[in-house]
Parts: C-alpha cells; structure tokens; sequence
C-alpha cells in the first residue's frame, strides 16, 4: 500500500494542508502550468450559481475558488477542515476570525457537515474529495445538505486518456511535482503524498458509479486537459 492509502486519516491530512497552506495556491499554479485557472472557471460554468442561490464550496481551502460563485449575485461558503488553510483565505479576504470579507469561512469536516439538511442549491469540491476518509460517504453528506432537485459539482484528478502523454504525466507527477514544490518553499513530503493519491484515484466511469450509488442521479462527466481532471455532476432527485 503507498502513503496515499495508509496516511488517509482526517487530522494527519489536515495537519498536511496546514503546513502547506501559505504557498498553497503559488505551487498549485506553478505545477498545472496555470491550468488550474481554467479549471476554476469550467467548475463555475458547471455549478451556473444564479441570483440568490447558496453554493457550499468544500475543500476550499484559501477560498480561491469560492469567489467565482459570486459573479452572478449567488452567495457561497467556503468550508474546509485545514485551520491552517482557513486562516490563510480570511487573512486574504480582510476578514478576522473565521469570517471574510463577503465569504464566510466555516471548518467542516465532508463527513460530518455542520449544516442543515436541504440548506445548498449547490455543492461543490475541487481536488480535495480524493483526500476524505470514507468517499460514499462524504458524497451521503453533500446529498443530505442539498435541496431536492439541487446539483453536486465535483473537480478531481483523474486517468489521461492518451497512452503517450499518460507515460510523459505520471513520470512528472511522481518524480518532478514533489521536486519543484521543494523549489517553492512548500512541504514535498505533502506533494508526494498528493502524487500518489492522484496515482491512486479511480478513473472517471469508477467514480461516476460511486456518485450515482450515494443517490445522486444524471451523473455526467467531462475531461478537462486530456483527463488530467474531470468534472462530474450530478443531481439531487426531487
């Protein structure tokens, strides 16, 4: 078993998250080659957040991507269970505490989510729903706190669909992604660890089939970047 299977548990990943918080976004961007940008802006389009909806944004970490929720007058929460990584976005937002400046910043746990039932007409997670401890069912919990008919949008690494270019990323992801996290000033024993659960990740029809057994229905997905990621989306029944 590699360290992405055995070192799953919740406080050792969000102590993880915590170390690597300050640099987080940098390094991000250094090692997509700044395709996490357009990976943002696909994960807007696919949640379509409207005027007066309320979007749960989970592992949102510094809550980067939780501001692209707002641009058409929906609101949206930045949950995640790094400390370390809320404090870094609401010190970015100008809030204090662990409130924003117009995003609300709540820790919480994907397997225990301290929010009411039907509370989200969206619920989201961008490369972070690899790291959970129990996948069914932290996706149990984002259908329990989603209104009937509301939508589940989820980004995550996945399986390159071109034999060629799958050889040339996975020898980038396990050798040279902790090396040029090192370059950055972040913690390479957490991007190794991130590789491997990358590596580790079941590929995207696995994935879809795991969506649609938590109860979730009109499960589709669509490549981004040749399948580096996905993004699959589903629906609440109503």
């Amino acid at each position: 078993m590699t360290r992405a299977q055995l070192d799953k548990q919740p406080d050792e990943v969000a102590a993880m998250f915590d170390r690597t918080a300050r640099r987080y976004d940098l390094v991000n961007d250094v090692i997509s080659l700044g395709q996490v940008r357009f990976w943002r802006k696909a994960v807007a389009a696919a949640v379509d957040a409207g005027p007066g909806e309320i979007v749960l944004d989970l592992g949102a970490g510094t809550g980067t991507s939780t501001d692209a929720f707002t641009t058409l007058g929906a609101r949206a929460i930045a949950s995640d269970f790094s400390l370390g990584m809320l404090r870094t976005g609401v010190r970015r937002h100008g809030g204090n505490a662990l409130s924003g400046a117009g995003v609300p910043f709540i820790a919480g746990d994907a397997l225990r989510l301290p929010f009411a039932d039907d509370a989200f007409d969206a619920v989201t997670i961008s490369v972070a729903l690899r790291n959970v401890h129990d996948t069914p069912q932290a996706l149990r919990e984002m259908l329990r706190v989603t209104r009937p008919g509301g939508r589940l949008v989820i980004l995550e690494f996945s399986h390159v669909r071109v034999g060629a270019f799958d050889l040339v990323y996975r020898e980038y992801l396990m050798k040279l992604l902790p090396r040029v996290a090192t370059v950055f000033g972040s913690n390479d024993d957490s991007y190794a660890y991130l590789a491997e659960s990358i590596r580790d990740w079941p590929d995207q029809p696995t994935l879809a089939r795991t969506i649609q057994e938590a109860g979730w229905e009109r499960v589709a997905w669509r490549n981004l970047t040749m399948g580096i990621v996905a993004v699959h989306r589903g629906f609440k029944p109503a």
